[in-house]
């Protein structure tokens, strides 16, 4: 069975404060895109382990033990004995480390793959709950639609957004952003007017209202970026932000909008519609 793990953007980003649990209170507007990973699971007849986590695409960080994929089966194991050996591969499109949430739709898909694989007959609920054990927007992934975050990004309200009228451009800059890291400097403000009522201002007015808390942080860090985002805006982009703590940058353009972009060859682009 294969499922298609989609990924997100953030629209605007507020860290309002720090909690006592180390975590940060912030608010923003997940949207989900259809730039999507393939995740295939079957049942193993042969097992020489529990889990034979295999991969192709993109390079991912780190070890087969730490990828969002067997974390997320061993969470089910732990309370789902029966749940079989199983042989999973991912094949990796979603750039990581790039503040598209791909790391966590591969969990959030995962739970949702062996729920529905091998019948454990899971709620929503009950997925949201394994989700967030995961990582804080994991539990976006489950609801798929486009939502009002706050908390750690797990309280989720639906939103009436609709983004079809516009083509979205998404270009990473192959380089990695240390999430940690850019929490560890950022400085927190809860004196805001709300990202929530900022989204139903005209989109074309969202330059002057919406922002990223991160921009400043990584922008200094890593101009590159920045001239990424300034030279959509010279593009004609109506909107453009970084998406979460970078470091791809994504723009809105209008439909019927010819876009002639510049940039170097190593960076991934992406053009797309939004999901009807």
């Amino acid at each position: 069975m294969i499922v298609f793990p989609n990924c997100k953007i953030n629209l605007g980003l507020y860290i309002l404060q720090k909690r006592a649990d180390g975590f940060h209170d912030l608010e923003t507007i997940f949207y989900p895109l259809p730039l999507q990973d393939s995740l295939e699971i079957v049942q193993n007849p042969s097992p020489v382990t529990d889990v034979e986590f295999t991969t192709s695409g993109l390079d991912i960080p780190g070890t087969a033990e730490q990828n969002s994929c067997v974390k997320a089966y061993r969470l089910l194991k732990k309370d789902k004995p029966e749940l079989p050996a199983i042989k999973m591969h991912l094949h990796k499109v979603i750039p990581s480390g790039a503040g598209l949430g791909g790391g966590s739709s591969n969990g959030a898909f995962t739970l949702m793959l062996l729920n529905k694989k091998f019948s454990l007959e899971l709620s929503e609920e009950q997925l949201l709950h394994y989700a967030l054990q995961l990582g804080s927007d994991c539990p976006f992934f489950i609801k798929h639609e486009p939502c009002y975050a706050t908390g750690r990004g797990e309280r989720l309200e639906p939103v009436n957004l609709n983004l079809t009228a516009f083509k979205i451009i998404l270009i990473n800059p192959q380089i990695h952003i240390d999430t940690k890291q850019a929490f560890s400097k950022i400085t927190p403000n809860n004196a805001r007017a709300r990202i929530k009522e900022l989204i139903e201002k005209p989109v074309d007015q969202w330059t002057d209202f919406l922002k990223n808390d991160f921009e400043e942080i990584v922008f200094d860090q890593h101009p590159q970026i920045k001239e990424v985002k300034e030279n959509l805006y010279r593009q004609g982009a109506v909107y453009a932000s970084m998406s979460g703590t970078g470091s791809s940058v994504y723009a809105l353009f209008k439909k019927d909008f010819q876009v002639q972009l510049n940039v170097p060859s190593h960076y991934f682009v992406k053009e797309m519609s939004f999901f009807p």
